[in-house]
């Protein structure tokens, strides 16, 4: 999953012991901090600050700004300096495979239309998921083109849930998921959940393969609750 590999790569940089310590200085100063302020902070050489700031900026984890130090503008100001602070992107890494994120954006969504409409949230919540299953279905058809046939959809789809995390297995004449990316909710909400769970991977179905391919609302011990079959 490119996902998870882009969170443990970046991750993955902060085992060097300076390397976090650099980290955890820019991201504790309220303003950018330059190389020379981030090297005097944890007491080592600029140069190797540089590496290491560098570094962070590569992965994700820092991002750049561009800034004059002394405040002066026009001619005779200088250069501007390379300044770093915390990257707005976000990291997570959760194994096996967890998505409360979009689970919650998917019931905030929901929630806030609803109000808004006066049409049942949970009418609104299906909807959403299986919108959101359709488009997983469109990057699924644009990385890989249309199924043509059968069986050729199942593979589309299996690739499609795998990417995201349900690991999915064949058992017998179906395919499993052995994973809930929304698990701990599922475990408190089992019927919310799991009914949102089926709206996203019908509406992915659909979008690949109507009426070719089927996904079953199939509760078991230990894994997401819809399976796929060929009719």
């Amino acid at each position: 999953m490119r996902g998870l590999d882009q969170n443990l790569t970046g991750i993955g940089a902060l085992a060097d012991p300076v390397r976090l310590e650099l980290y955890l200085f820019v991201c504790a100063q309220p303003t950018p901090v330059s190389r020379d302020q981030a090297a005097e902070a944890i007491g080592v050489a600029r140069h190797k600050a540089k590496f290491h700031l560098d570094k962070l900026e590569a992965e994700g984890l820092l991002e750049a700004v561009y800034a004059r130090l002394t405040g002066r503008r026009g001619p005779g100001a200088g250069r501007s300096s390379k300044l770093y602070r915390r990257a707005t992107r976000e990291f997570a890494v959760s194994l096996p495979t967890r998505d409360y994120l979009l689970a919650g954006r998917l019931m905030a969504a929901a929630i806030a239309e609803s109000a808004a409409s006066g049409v049942p949230v949970m009418e609104v919540l299906h909807r959403a998921a299986a919108e959101h299953g359709a488009a997983m279905g469109e990057a699924a058809i644009a990385a890989e083109g249309s199924p043509d046939t059968p069986g050729a959809a199942l593979e589309l789809a299996v690739g499609a849930l795998r990417e995201h995390g349900y690991e999915p297995r064949p058992e017998g004449e179906r395919t499993i998921m052995a994973n809930c990316p929304f698990h701990a909710l599922a475990e408190a909400q089992t019927e919310l959940v799991c009914h949102m769970n089926h709206a996203l991977i019908s509406g992915l179905v659909e979008r690949l393969a109507p009426p070719k391919l089927e996904a079953r609302l199939e509760p078991g011990d230990n894994r997401c609750c819809v399976s796929l079959a060929l009719p």
